[in-house]
């Protein structure tokens, strides 16, 4: 796979690191945290990053000890696309998806270690309760009560374009080499996102080839740049991803595996808000400008601002879901809308 262009990389800050002495000095830096850090060598005792210091060979003969005799969703990418897992000329998505038991996807891997064509191939985002017996509880990392998703992610040489997640992040590199290019938040605008229902993950990506950016077709992105972060990971290292940061992820090596945990602060019978928004484009956008204009006030009202005067002339026993919400007004919200959604 192709390198980034140098002279883009040596304009780039660096994430800052940090280095904790034990779990409850961890769980204080990420609570703390409103930018991304690197901690070195956090799981480097774990059996999966001794096995891959051995070979790749032995950190795939470690999985498939553990592994589950299940399909397995595997992203098959193009030669020639330089790993790079995206859309085409058509915006149709590059690869294709299938399912297989990981022994057939992992000696796909190892006859491409052998000298055969090389395309992309990444397992993205799969569950490790789910597919394996006794892998998150040998190589776990100890974050308190947190209620956590724990994934792994294997695959080949690939390039995943800028995206974020709603979650917190923290990203543990196993196996192999991996790039982070990261942004705020508020830099969405100079990433040129694409379409927000036809994605290559379920989030918008940016449209910006990193290792050729088009300026001319993408001025704003040399902004974006100033404010980039990069983070060079080595296995046994973690970075944390504060929720909504843009992250564009490589893998740099010919196996490379990633274990993450994502945790919300929010309560988790909440709503999605990509899904407010996917439904405010449907209700709202496309709405004369003086109605527009009255929805975003009403938006401004109930939920950005939502002070005191919202509900104060209400008595407390009738404010309903202009309380705060919980589990059950929220579950109500919840059955109006697939009312509402199914007329």
């Amino acid at each position: 796979m192709a390198e980034a262009d140098p002279a883009i990389l040596a304009g780039i800050a660096r994430v800052s690191e940090a280095a904790v002495a034990d779990a409850a000095e961890l769980d204080t830096r990420l609570r703390e945290a409103t930018t991304p850090f690197v901690v070195r060598g956090l799981v480097a005792d774990w059996p999966l990053v001794q096995a891959a210091r051995r070979s790749a060979a032995e950190a795939r003969a470690y999985l498939l000890r553990h592994h589950r005799d299940r399909p397995f969703t595997v992203s098959i990418g193009r030669p020639g696309d330089d790993g790079r897992l995206f859309y085409d000329a058509g915006m149709a998505m590059n690869f294709t998806i299938a399912r297989a038991k990981l022994p057939e996807i992992f000696a796909m891997i190892d006859a491409m270690e052998a000298g055969g064509e090389a395309r992309p191939l990444y397992l993205a985002s799969i569950d490790m309760n789910e597919y394996f017996d006794g892998l998150i509880e040998a190589n776990h990392v100890d974050l308190g009560d947190r209620v956590l998703l724990s994934s792994i992610w294997m695959g080949t040489p690939t390039r995943i374009a800028a995206h974020n997640d709603v979650p917190h992040n923290l990203a543990c590199v196993a196996v192999g080499r991996r790039r982070f290019t990261l942004f705020p938040r508020e830099q969405y605008r100079n990433l040129y996102l694409g379409p927000i229902d036809n994605t290559p993950a379920g989030r918008a990506v940016s449209m910006v080839d990193f290792h050729d950016p088009d300026f001319a077709a993408h001025p704003r992105f040399r902004e974006a740049l100033e404010h980039a972060l990069i983070a060079d990971l080595e296995p046994g290292d973690a970075l944390y991803i504060p929720a909504l940061w843009w992250h564009h992820v490589e893998g740099l090596d010919r196996f490379n595996v990633l274990v993450n945990y994502w945790w919300r602060d929010s309560a988790r019978f909440l709503g999605q808000p990509q899904d407010a928004l996917n439904h405010a484009i449907l209700a709202i956008r496309d709405l004369p400008d003086d109605q527009k204009a009255f929805w975003r006030d009403q938006f401004d009202y109930y939920v950005f601002g939502n002070d005191e005067g919202v509900t104060a002339h209400i008595p407390e026993a009738g404010r309903s879901v202009l309380a705060p919400l919980t589990p059950e007004t929220a579950g109500r919200i919840r059955s109006f809308l697939l009312r509402q959604l199914s007329k």
